[in-house]
């Protein structure tokens, strides 16, 4: 038997390893971006379209090409696991004293469950073959993932730049190995949003330049995750009651008629994030944070980042209830805390929180926090 029948052979073991480990799907992709691909990107960075994310900039050059990441990769291969729910995931926008937190972050991090999986498939690799070298990837390195996994045929990235599956729609959790071997490559996924621009005219910010191209300034994913500082007054509104990213342009695929439930009950939602009320959870202080979103990713963003979130919430909900929770807010030790609490009553027409809080102005140390009382 020669090596590429050898390689083929350990290419089908592996889908089957693989699939035993719990991954909905695995293709083979070369170690390579396309150059059209590598010059989108350089694109998106000399826009400054990537905002806050410094990181993606600062190593542009290992993410162009895996060589530069890992020199002697030459497979990489690419992993898949669904985590499509059976509730609609736009439901909770036309609840206003509920809080919408993106469904990939409603249970557990997806980051070490995916990552303890491909460390085992990387291992059983390693035993098949002593020459075979790995390394493995979940989001936590310079890798465009989605180019690669559309390269490997797991699906194609759609109009809204996310990766989309002919059998699970666009709710796609991915992983990488990379690896020394020459494996047998997969077939890339073809296109196929044809005419569609459904995921590019829901986005309620006004995101997407362009097909596949998106100012990630302006998305709510971004604004609510990545964004480290006040977010522009005029984007507050449109973001209703999205406090921890945003699903509307992945949930309208017409592909996702063809979604399955996701089989694990690892990546389950937890009840008590499924309709989260916005009252309870601007009151949480730091501890009380980390205690409810332990093991979740919303934990990274802190408590002062989460609390403005569901500020500009309350202030989108038209609640005036809602007040009572959020005058202490004025007072709190975060100005990023206080600025969103001034606009949110604001918003809400309490004039009773003006009148208490009229000599407090003239005492804020913090500029933007006194702006928003100036615009109050």
């Amino acid at each position: 038997m020669n090596r590429s029948d050898s390689y083929t052979d350990i290419k089908l073991a592996l889908i089957a390893e693989a699939q035993r480990l719990g991954f909905d799907d695995v293709r083979i992709a070369k170690a390579q971006v396309p150059s059209e691909v590598s010059n989108n990107f350089d694109a998106f960075i000399a826009g400054g379209h990537h905002g806050d994310m410094v990181w993606m900039a600062d190593k542009a050059d290992r993410r162009r090409a895996p060589q530069a990441l890992w020199p002697e990769v030459r497979s990489v291969i690419s992993v898949a696991v669904n985590y499509g729910s059976a509730a609609d995931p736009l439901a909770l926008l036309d609840q206003p004293g509920s809080g919408a937190i993106s469904v990939y972050a409603r249970g557990r991090d997806y980051h070490d469950i995916i990552k303890k999986r491909l460390k085992r498939l990387a291992r059983w690799l390693v035993e098949q073959v002593e020459e075979a070298d790995v390394k493995v990837f979940v989001d936590t390195a310079p890798v465009l993932e989605k180019p690669l996994a559309e390269s490997a045929g797991l699906g194609w990235q759609g109009k809204h730049t996310n990766l989309v599956s002919r059998k699970y729609g666009s709710w796609l959790f991915l992983g990488e190995v990379f690896t020394t071997l020459e494996l047998p490559p997969d077939e890339p996924e073809q296109d196929h949003c044809g005419s569609c621009t459904r995921c590019l005219d829901v986005c309620p910010t006004n995101a997407f330049i362009d097909a596949r191209r998106l100012d990630a300034r302006r998305c709510i994913s971004y604004l609510t995750i990545e964004h480290k500082s006040h977010i522009a007054a005029d984007l507050r509104p449109l973001m209703g009651n999205r406090i921890y990213g945003c699903d509307d342009c992945l949930a309208v695929c017409p592909w996702n008629k063809f979604a399955e439930v996701a089989a694990s009950n690892v990546l389950n939602s937890r009840i008590e994030l499924e309709a989260p009320q916005l009252a309870e959870l601007v009151q949480l202080d730091d501890a009380d944070f980390r205690t409810l979103f332990s093991g979740s990713p919303i934990k990274r963003i802190g408590r002062d980042r989460f609390v403005r979130n569901v500020l500009i919430a309350i202030g989108n909900s038209g609640m005036p209830g809602l007040g009572r929770v959020v005058e202490p807010l004025c007072a709190d030790d975060s100005p990023l805390v206080r600025a969103m609490a001034i606009w949110a009553l604001s918003r809400i027409s309490l004039a009773r929180a003006v009148e208490k809080r009229e000599t407090e102005m003239a005492q804020e140390p913090d500029p933007d926090v006194r702006r928003e009382w100036a615009a109050f």
